[in-house]
Parts: C-alpha cells; structure tokens; sequence
C-alpha cells in the first residue's frame, strides 16, 4: 500500500507527493473522507489524480493512499435493473443508507452482497476450461439468462462445481490453474475498465439494427456492431432520437449513459423505462436495461468514468453471445471534461482548448463496438453497437468534438433545428445524413424484405435531393415556372417527407414500423408518383392531379395497424390508379 500526501489541490485534479511506488490508473483514496480518485499521470514521486467527488475541504498534507488496483467494475448478477453512478456505485442502494442527498467518500458495493442467485452448472468437476467458458447459467431475470463465464485469464480443471443458491460473493466452485494453484470460481468477476475485453475474432457487420424508426431504417441505417453518432443543437430532439433506440432497437440488453445530462433527462428515463413494454418479450423494458447516471451537477471528472464503465458492463454482455447497444448522451460533456482537466494539468492545447488526444479518446470508445466472436470453446456471436449524441454549441458541426467523432463513425444522424421547430420528428436532415453500413447491409435486406428495396432507397433519396435543387429556382422565380414533371417530383418529395420520413413518437402505431411496413408505404408513393405522371403526360393539369384525394390515402397509411397494411395499402394503390384513369377520362372529355 502506498501513501502519499496532498500537495495541491486545483478543482477535480489533486496533485499528491510521496507516490513513486503508485502505478498509473490506480485507484486511489484522498483525505479523510477518502475520495475515490483515479492517477492520470506520474512525475517522479508526484502523482496527478483526478477525482471523482467533490474535492471542496481537501487541504495540503492531507493522506492520499493508492489500492495498488485499476478502475474496475464488479460484473455478474444484478446488473441488470439496475441504476449507477460513473464509477458503478449503485445509486439505489447509497439512497436507502445515506438518504436522497448523496454525501462524499461513500463507499457502497456495485451488486447486492445479501441477494441469492440461483446457479445451474453446465460444467462437471473434471472439464477443462478457458477464457470465456460457461461455468453454468443464472437466470437473472424473465427476460435475460446470466451466463457464469470463466474471465479471460482463466485456464485450467474444474475441481469442484455445484448447482445452488448462492450470494453475489460465494465460492460456487474451484479450479486447479495451469501453475498448480487452487482458485475458487465466484459468481462475480472484475476487470479494469480502460482496458478492453478480449475476443476471438472481430467480424464484419452484416446485418441491420432494427430501430422502426423510418428514417433510419430506410435511408440511413445502422450495422449490429456498428457506431453512430447523432449531432445537434440544443432542443432539435438528441434526447429523443437516443430514447426512441433504446425502446424500440432489436438488440437483447441496453446501456444507457448519461454522461453529464440534465437530471431531468435521466429522471424521464427513469420514469419512462419501467412503464415502457418490450415489445419482443412483452415485460417492463427495464429488465434489459442498464442505467449509468453521470448528471452535470456531479463531479466533471466522473464523466470519463461513466463512458468507460458503460462500454465494459456492454462488453460484459457481449461477451455472453447478446447483442448489445450502448447510447451516451453526450459525449461532448465527455470532452469538456477532458478539456478542463487538460487545462488543470497545464497540457498544450489542441483547436478550440480541447486536448491533442481528444480523437485518440473518442476512438478508444467507438472502437470497443463491433461485431465478434466470443472467447469460449461453444461458438458464440455478441454484437455491441455504440451509439453518441454530441451536442455542438449554436449547432455548428464543425467544432473539434463533432469532426473527431466523424472521422470515427460510420453513420451520421444530423439533426436539424428547423426540422425539430417545425415538430418533424425525428428531425434528421436528410440531406447532410449518412450511414456508410448501406451498401454493406443491401444484400442483407434484399434477401430478408424485398429484391426491390435497394432500388426505392435509392429512388427516395434521389427525390429528395431534386427537391432541394428545385426548391432554389422556386425561391426565385416561383412555382409557375416550374414544368409539370417537376410539380409532380415536389409532390412526391413532400409525400415522402411528411408522411413517410415524419413518425409520431406518442402514438402507438406509428412510434415503430416494421420493415415490412415502411417498404410497403414506399411502393405506395412511388406508385403514385408513377401514376401521377401518367396522368399529367397524358394532359392532366398537375394542379388537379396534386390536390387530389389520393394525398390524403396516403398520409393515413402510416396509422394502419401492422395487422392490416397489407390488404389496405393494396386497397390505397387500386384506388390511386382508378382516381387517375378518371382524371385522364375528364381531360380527354374536356379537349374534345
């Protein structure tokens, strides 16, 4: 054990002599209330410690004692359900022995020590195990099966395993390791959280995270295994976009970060999630969530912790063969944090203050997603897809934080205030958006939804970029001079915008569109836009053909239920081509 003492005190950043023996990224204890803090830098017997409570009292002298041990989380039972702070203190549990009003230094344990778990062994005393082994099975829930891994350090017999009802802390088991030694088998493992998990083999992503979010799913989608991230400015709908893909996203478990939110934001989860149904298993959506809380009246230098311990709890679950999705929000309170903890250590500053390492720190984040392999001798496939607001100040995308996250991503869901103003949600520009996952995932959605979906994809977005084109000449010289193919494409492209890219998050039928659905109501408008030139190439005014009742089928189709749209939209279209023979009859009648 190491022990130093206090030699400067500057907000989070302690700086601590005496400490030549300390390693870096120990966790260490400060003062009398013996703060959790983390060293970040060494300089001969001088420690740099950034620290994760309130610092206000610290003085010079004060003791500061290393744990000779890294960040790490506790994983294994109880995890799920369950809401933390940054560096995994269960927020809960603190409340119950401390009150509502959290105090300093106190230190809880992240999973219960006094719950039984019950644990059915897959493995007999005598089998040789791994890294990444299933010792048994604990069924931690209705919805989720808690797999017993051997951590990846592990190798050597099973001695002793038992079936049974055990604590969190419990010997279930022995294993003789390579060197001969005893070890016992715990419920629980460790592991730093800096450092991340190992696997097999990274494989590449070939197939879609299912959101029902139309937008996403059609134009810009996202990989199982994939990143994303989602910029805009205040109030243009981050929050929501991120809480819609937690509700509705086809993954098997969800961490969510809140790394610097509001506490409103992170008491509406809260709410929200337990009332909220899972639509795969029918309970309450908590039962696969996990919740990190990092509000922005908490210490800055927590932050740094909560992205960290979110990452390693969802590669924890990976880890299990489960598909994973990890939304922080946001990672530009992670960076802030990052920058003044920089300017505290007196670090040369990168562009705008913020430190010369702030990509590196962003791609140790987004590079822990990915499709893989899992350690272990049955052959596992885990998915962990990372998802990141990034909340650029006035909106401006070419602040340092949202061009870092950029060039790291593979998907960019750009919002847009005037969108979220005009209440379009979700408010994603499709003109500035982009998934790089498309071609990739093309083959994977023409065998599992239509042999056409590529084609309308690529239609749609062709559309709505001639409507911008052409809005500019209208801004100019108005919409007389427009041809009547060209009054026909605005209407089609507003077709697509407000009845197909636009989702209503409070209701029911629409908050979520299967696959199935959202390629239908594509066909649907571009059967109409077919028939809508028919008509005008066939001497209709484009004025009668825009303002007919057919508009109106359409923008009702997104309210069919998933039950029905089939025979409905096939109802919708027979009703489009018959409205445009009339028209054509009327304008054939009317020449003669």
């Amino acid at each position: 054990m190491v022990e130093g003492r206090i030699r400067k005190v500057s907000g989070p950043l302690v700086i601590a002599e005496g400490m030549r023996e300390a390693n870096l990224f120990d966790v260490v204890r400060v003062g009398p209330d013996r703060l959790i803090g983390e060293i970040i830098e060494m300089h001969g017997d001088c420690a740099s410690i950034q620290v994760y409570e309130e610092t206000a009292g610290l003085g010079r002298g004060d003791a500061v004692v290393s744990t000779g041990a890294p960040l790490s989380v506790e994983l294994g039972p109880g995890l799920l359900s369950n809401i933390f702070d940054g560096i995994q203190r269960p927020l809960e549990a603190m409340r119950a022995r401390v009150g509502a009003n959290l105090v300093r230094g106190v230190d809880e344990p992240a999973l219960g020590r006094e719950q039984r778990w019950h644990f059915e062994a897959v493995k007999q005393p005598g089998d040789v195990v791994g890294p990444g082994d299933i010792y048994g099975t604990v069924q931690e829930n209705d919805v989720i099966q808690h797999k017993i891994m051997a951590s990846p350090r592990t190798r050597g017999t099973i001695v002793e395993l038992r079936s049974g009802d055990y604590r969190i802390t419990d010997r279930i088991g022995r294993i003789r390791l390579e060197d001969g030694s005893i070890a016992d088998i715990p419920l629980m493992q460790r592991w730093p959280v800096r450092v991340a998990r190992p696997c097999r083999q990274k494989l590449p992503p070939v197939e879609p995270m299912i959101t029902g979010q139309r937008t996403v799913d059609t134009l810009f989608p996202i990989a199982k295994g994939g990143t994303a991230c989602v910029p805009g400015p205040f109030g243009s709908g981050k929050t929501v976009v991120q809480h819609q893909l937690a509700k509705w996203s086809d993954v098997d478990l969800v961490v969510y970060i809140g790394c610097g939110e509001r506490g409103n934001e992170m008491t509406d989860v809260l709410r929200e999630f337990p009332e909220l149904v899972d639509p795969k298993s029918g309970k309450s959506l908590m039962k696969r969530t996990v919740l990190i809380a990092n509000t922005s009246d908490m210490p800055v230098a927590a932050r740094e912790a909560s992205i960290y311990t979110g990452i390693t709890i969802a590669e924890y679950f990976r880890d299990m063969g489960y598909s994973v999705a990890v939304i922080a929000d946001s990672t530009s309170r992670w960076a802030e944090a990052l920058r003044e903890m920089s300017g505290r250590l007196e670090e040369m500053p990168g562009e705008e203050g913020y430190p010369a390492y702030l990509t590196s720190r962003l791609a140790q984040f987004y590079e822990r997603a990915g499709k893989v392999v899992c350690l272990g001798g049955d052959e596992r496939i885990g998915t962990l897809s990372a998802i990141g607001a990034v909340s650029p100040q006035g909106g401006d995308i070419s602040e340092p934080v949202t061009q870092a996250t950029l060039r790291i991503v593979k998907v960019f869901w750009g919002l847009d205030s005037s969108l979220a103003y005009r209440r379009h949600f979700p408010a994603i520009n499709w003109l500035n958006s982009y998934s790089l996952y498309r071609d990739r995932l093309s083959d994977w959605f023409t065998g599992h939804v239509s042999g056409d979906w590529n084609a309308l994809v690529g239609r749609c977005l062709r559309v709505l970029q001639e409507e911008a084109d052409l809005q500019e000449i209208v801004r100019l010289v108005g919409m007389d001079a427009l041809s009547p193919d060209d009054r026909i494409k605005l209407d089609v492209a507003q077709s697509i915008r407000e009845d197909f890219l636009q989702q209503n998050a409070f209701l029911d039928v629409d908050c979520y569109t299967s696959l199935e659905k959202q390629h239908g109501m594509l066909r649907l408008i571009f059967h109409y836009a077919d028939e809508a030139l028919r008509a005008v190439r066939a001497g209709v005014e484009a004025e009668r053909v825009c303002t007919a009742p057919a508009h109106e089928k359409i923008a009702r189709a997104k309210t069919v239920p998933e039950d029905r749209w089939e025979r409905e939209f096939a109802e919708i279209a027979a009703g489009i081509t018959g409205e445009m023979d009339r028209l054509i009859e009327q304008a054939g009648e009317e020449r003669v």
